[in-house]
């Protein structure tokens, strides 16, 4: 049984588009500084428990509660990299967006703090180069180094991998690892046989055997990644874990 604050909660959430139902019931949660997946194929409700999450979208019923985070210290990675790759900024000016909110402002240390931003996300070389000169794995990193210039509790990603070289994802892995245990984490992929070594928990949109709109957490077993050669967890479909079975939660 785990004692650790609940940092996300999800109870008998329920949400539609029109008539269109996206989550039926859904109920989940993650434990503060635990690295957690949400997994689900293209068109399963992903970016909609995103919009909930961020505060989007409203639940037609039930309730989604933060403990402890307001959305002010919420970090969100978008999967959708700006696509103005002439606009005049560099790196160091990227991150410091991360802390253009009200409740933020810019404030005496925040030079410190986008230092350490880009220390964290390993980005330090590339402080002067123009945004344009980029790659997109490295922009990537970038608008992680972004995120946690406000220096979040929740950090949460989309897709943080999506077109991203093979280097930059292991950098990602690396800059996540180290956040991990202070800094709760998010991670969205359409990914339903791997996920990260790093992972806690991880859930799953939807169950088409049983035509249910839910979020079901599996089971897990470490595995080798045969295209890369380093390891990862595979997603056991076939076992599942009540929502309250690791640490007897309830809303």
């Amino acid at each position: 049984m785990s004692s650790r604050e609940i940092a996300i909660a999800f109870d008998s959430v329920s949400f539609a588009y029109g008539d269109l139902p996206v989550l039926e019931n859904a109920s989940f949660h993650i434990h503060r500084g635990e690295f957690a997946a949400l997994a689900g194929p293209n068109g399963s409700g992903k970016t909609t428990v995103l919009k909930l999450i961020l505060g989007l979208e409203q639940p037609a019923a039930g309730q989604i509660k933060l403990f402890g985070t307001k959305r002010e210290r919420l970090g969100y990675v978008s999967q959708q990299i700006p696509a103005d790759k002439a606009f005049p900024v560099t790196v160091r000016d990227v991150v410091r967006m991360g802390l253009l909110r009200p409740a933020l402002g810019y404030g005496k240390n925040a030079q410190a703090a986008v230092n350490e931003a880009m220390a964290q996300a390993d980005i330090r070389e590339l402080a002067e180069r123009p945004w344009r000169a980029l790659s997109g794995g490295q922009r990537r990193r970038v608008l992680v180094a972004r995120a946690l210039a406000a220096q979040p509790e929740l950090l949460v990603l989309d897709e943080p991998t999506a077109n991203m070289d093979t280097e930059s994802e292991t950098r990602l892995f690396e800059t996540l690892g180290k956040l991990k245990g202070n800094t709760t984490i998010l991670i969205v992929t359409h990914d339903m046989d791997f996920v990260s070594v790093l992972t806690d928990r991880v859930f799953c949109l939807g169950d088409t055997t049983h035509n249910r709109r839910g979020i079901v957490q599996h089971r897990t077993e470490a595995v080798c990644k045969a295209r890369h050669g380093d390891s990862g967890m595979r997603i056991l479909h076939g076992e599942n874990i009540a929502a309250n079975d690791c640490c007897g939660h309830t809303v």
